[in-house]
């Protein structure tokens, strides 16, 4: 006989951190403390457990306070359990819905971590681990109902994505990076830039570089606090961590190599014949004269972005998290100026072999398109992420158990207006820091 009962912290990372079947960063103890304390959930860290107590299926399950002491439920990528097992998913599914009807629950939320389609860096599908038609009428017949195949950012977790598995050679997941890549990555690092790990100090810097990113692209989000909590939390757990990655060009040594170049250059032309120059000659003497008028005009630029602001700028700001085996991107802000030294490139780089390097097996970009018509203004983000050669992985989608048809219908049609009162009101609030960010 399987019952459902509450798992003591420890106890429930330990059997969600590295499960064979499911495991998620989102299903972690650390985001359910963290969503305690910025997104105002009651985290409840739930177990299914047989007759010897041992944790048979679980699911991090996100309580979310309504008016009128209504409330929600969210298993964010739950629940921790192998889908192949239907009746164990039934069971997991009636002892969470009588959990939540206990709490007066209007509707219990669900987006498992199933990929449905997978290709690989060629555009080849892969072979995925569950049948999609069967994961559907296994949750429908549960009682759930299926939201659709979305395909931007409509649900509460992306829906596609890109993973990159690290259990490849080095050579190998660089030779999937698309040609254009490597040659930002090689002239990125020409020009010397450098990747460094952050501390919690560098929260502010890297918190002014979201603000940068998100005033570019009409939207707002979360307040520096956020973020701190967020690196605090997750490194003040031994089965999470979050590591701040700072992509930086030192414009000393930049436009010393430049000037170096430069002198090359020079020398190169010094030693050329004026009078009766070959064609072939004349063609190589135009395109040194081009490239040191090029290269002038290049250290002239980096000596005032020098003065402007400071000979060490910080140009890229990612946020990793790890849990488990695997890491996700979680955040990158980026500067907006000096985009041609390509150091968002280096830094997504340098933070693909620290994940390596630390023996995690997935390297998850956390979010892509599924609409990649020309007029989505987010096919950039899409083209951007997929140069790195990820499988593009396509998830099953949400899921609702509905306990109470009135309260849902109202929920539904209410809350996104009132969300997006509050967030065009949190806009304006902040556009004075935005504006203020130099």
């Amino acid at each position: 006989m399987l019952k459902l009962k509450n798992i003591e912290k420890e106890k429930f990372d330990e059997f969600v951190k590295e499960n064979p079947h499911k495991s998620h960063f989102l299903q972690s103890v650390s985001w359910g403390e963290f969503c305690k304390t910025k997104k105002n959930y009651t985290p409840f860290y739930l177990g299914l457990v047989n007759e010897d107590d041992q944790i048979v299926a679980a699911t991090l399950l996100l309580q979310k306070h309504l008016p009128l002491k209504y409330c929600y439920f969210y298993a964010p990528r739950g629940f921790v359990l192998d889908y192949h097992k239907k009746e164990l998913v039934k069971t997991m599914t009636s002892k969470i819905i009588e959990f939540a009807k206990s709490k007066k629950a209007i509707f219990v939320k669900i987006d498992p971590d199933i990929i449905i389609k997978s290709y690989n860096y060629l555009n080849e599908e892969n072979e995925t681990k569950y049948n999609k038609d069967e994961i559907l009428n296994l949750l429908t017949s549960c009682g759930f109902k299926h939201l659709g195949f979305t395909k931007n950012f409509e649900t509460m977790q992306p829906r596609y994505s890109f993973r990159i598995d690290l259990t490849q050679d080095l050579e190998v997941i660089e030779s999937h990076f698309s040609k254009t890549t490597k040659q930002r990555i090689a002239k990125s690092l020409k020009l010397e830039t450098e990747v460094e790990i952050g501390t919690i100090e560098d929260i502010h810097e890297f918190y002014n570089l979201m603000m940068l990113t998100e005033s570019r692209k009409d939207f707002v989000s979360y307040d520096e606090d956020y973020y701190r909590t967020l690196y605090e939390i997750f490194n003040n757990n031994e089965n999470s961590k979050a590591t701040l990655f700072l992509g930086k060009v030192n414009l000393d040594k930049t436009i010393d190599s430049l000037e170096e170049n430069l002198q090359n250059i020079n020398n190169q032309i010094s030693i050329m014949p004026i009078d009766n120059l070959s064609k072939s000659a004349k063609s190589k003497l135009n395109e040194l004269e081009k490239q040191k008028e090029n290269m002038s005009k290049d250290i002239e630029k980096y000596k005032k972005y020098r003065n402007d602001y400071g000979s060490n700028i910080t140009l890229s700001a990612h946020m990793i998290v790890e849990y488990g085996n695997k890491a996700w991107v979680l955040y990158a802000g980026n500067h907006n100026i000096l985009s041609e030294t390509y150091v968002n490139y280096n830094t997504y780089f340098e933070h693909i072999k620290y994940c390596k390097d630390r023996g995690l097996k997935v390297y998850d970009q956390f979010g892509t398109i599924g609409d990649l018509s020309e007029s989505n203004p987010r096919l950039g983000l899409h083209e951007f992420k997929k140069k790195f050669g990820g499988d593009y992985v396509e998830f099953i989608g949400e899921f609702d158990y509905v306990t109470n048809k009135f309260m849902y219908f109202v929920f539904t049609k209410l809350v996104p207006i009132y969300r997006n009162m509050i967030r065009k009101k949190s806009k304006k609030e902040i556009e004075h820091e935005v504006s203020g960010i130099k």
